[in-house]
């Protein structure tokens, strides 16, 4: 399944790429439907396909990868890693099979790629790990011997040694474990580690999200005022972002205001008995809504736009919390973006995606079956996918 070029919009008003770490491209060369797809990425994207062109593998494969990234597991992200394999894909002599993903990371240390070679089958390991800027490979790894449980790694040192050998766990990534690893002492050992942090932070400024309506509506304990990616705490959010910055929160209501029927002149929550805390519209005069009587669309147009005016640090997720926050450019990746929204709310949720992205704090990856809709919008990147 291919991916056509991508093709901007418009990019002329969009100010010029800061320093800081983007993933500007998503490689699938095998992985479940897709073979070698190119993504190229905007600060505001939207894929587009018929169903079955491989839209929602494409997201899993960016969170998957941002995961990856933060050191988690292989098998904490892959539950099925068979159904990653490419279907028509056979296994060797040795009865392996896998799948490969990547990606390109933009900042301060150039264009800097990742590719990630993983074995689903007979078990789940990492067989092979390149990170490469410039033409310069900074790290290489392979799995030389079946019957151990590490790969053999190989990185940029430029010292007295061109490289240094070292084993690395097969179950996880080699590149966030490199600070643990490389001393730093040598120009290459530097530019290995800038290198490296630069993809560390860019996957880990990831947060998937997929608004749950049905579990929205039911109040919720008080917790740690962190969103979840199904948005199901969204009260105890609002609880705790209301009283942090007014003129978000203004802003907040204002776009609620724009997607949602009737009046709105606030969005709140309150506590209930039993020590949970319920959302609410406040339609003025007295007359509050809670979040139960709102249709599908509305809380799927509500949880989103909350998202946008949020940040790393009411997100649930796992950002470079050893690196500032300026650096660092939130990626929202959203599922099927227009699901169960009108006409009216999915062009009010892009074009505030679209003045969020253009601010330069979030980029916004979103898939949709027909994008037909949002051409016309100022800095949206549209890339078909065909089945």
């Amino acid at each position: 399944m291919a991916a056509s070029p991508a093709s901007p919009a418009s990019t002329a008003s969009l100010p010029p790429l800061s320093d800081r770490p983007r993933v500007t491209e998503l490689r699938l060369s095998a992985y479940a439907g897709h073979r070698g797809s190119v993504l190229r990425l905007g600060p505001l994207t939207l894929l587009t396909g018929p169903s079955g062109s491989g839209k929602t593998s494409a997201l899993r494969a960016y969170d998957a990868l941002a995961r990856l990234g933060g050191g988690a597991e292989l098998g904490a992200v892959f539950a099925d890693p068979v159904a990653c394999v490419p279907e028509r894909a056979r296994p060797d002599a040795q009865h392996r099979r896998g799948f490969r993903i990547g990606c390109t990371v933009d900042g301060a240390e150039g264009p800097v790629h990742l590719d990630v070679a993983v074995q689903a089958e007979p078990e789940l390991r990492v067989v092979g790990e390149r990170l490469t800027a410039d033409g310069v490979v900074l790290l290489q790894t392979a799995l030389r011997d079946p019957g151990r449980r590490a790969v053999q790694a190989a990185w940029h040192t430029a010292g007295p040694a061109p490289v240094t050998r070292a084993p690395l766990p097969d179950d996880r990534l080699g590149t966030p474990l490199l600070p643990l690893r490389v001393a730093g002492k040598t120009d290459g050992q530097r530019r290995v580690l800038a290198a490296a942090e630069q993809v560390v932070v860019a996957l880990r400024s990831v947060f998937a999200c997929d608004p749950r309506p049905g579990r929205m509506r039911e109040p919720v304990p008080t917790g740690s005022g962190r969103l979840l990616g199904g948005c199901d705490n969204l009260a105890d959010v609002l609880w705790r972002t209301r009283a942090e910055c007014g003129r978000r929160h203004e802003q907040f209501v204002a776009a609620v205001r724009a997607g949602c029927a009737g009046p709105v002149v606030d969005v709140l929550a309150e506590p209930v008995v039993g020590g949970v805390v319920r959302a609410l519209l406040d339609r003025g005069d007295g007359v509050r809504t809670g979040l139960a009587r709102l249709g599908y669309g509305e809380l799927r147009y509500l949880a989103l736009a909350l998202v946008l005016f949020t940040g790393p640090g009411v997100l649930e997720g796992d950002p470079a919390g050893e690196v500032p926050a300026a650096p660092q450019a939130l990626t929202v990746l959203a599922d099927g973006f227009d699901r169960g929204l009108d006409v009216r709310q999915r062009a009010e949720l892009l074009d505030l995606a679209a003045r969020m992205c253009h601010r330069g704090h979030i980029r916004f990856v979103g898939s949709l079956a027909d994008a037909s809709w949002a051409a016309g919008t100022d800095g949206v990147t549209v890339v078909h996918l065909n089945a």
